[in-house]
């Protein structure tokens, strides 16, 4: 049973750094691209940050954020995060962790975790 399970939500002021933290089970973790999105009330879920499988070579970004975040994954502990910093009311959302196998690789499947909310406000 796959299992993606997100931590460090919460309420974060304007101008304050977050990172949440995404914990993987169930799959090969390292035959997975790993990515951040989130959806505001009344919007569409968006991909905030994306990072490729294997050692992680290869990252994305939505613009809005590109400049104050990281992406990072840590294959031994099936493991991935999201450093945002210089946070800003519009980042105000349930972000999402997913999981989406590599076919290269031989990996199949699309999974997300519960969500964690994140609220900026001063």
């Amino acid at each position: 049973q796959v299992q993606l399970v997100e931590s460090g939500g919460g309420l974060v002021q304007p101008g304050e750094s977050l990172r949440l933290s995404c914990a993987a089970s169930g799959i090969i973790f390292s035959l997975y691209g790993m990515g951040w999105y989130r959806q505001a009330p009344g919007r569409q879920r968006e991909s905030v940050a994306s990072i490729s499988s294997g050692g992680g070579g290869t990252t994305g970004y939505l613009d809005s954020v590109k400049d104050r975040s990281t992406i990072s994954r840590d294959n031994a502990k099936n493991m991935v995060y999201l450093q945002m910093d210089r946070v800003k009311p519009e980042d105000t959302a349930v972000y999402y962790c997913n999981a989406k196998g590599d076919w290269a690789r031989g990996a199949r499947g699309d999974y997300w975790g519960q969500g964690a909310q994140i609220s900026v406000s001063s």
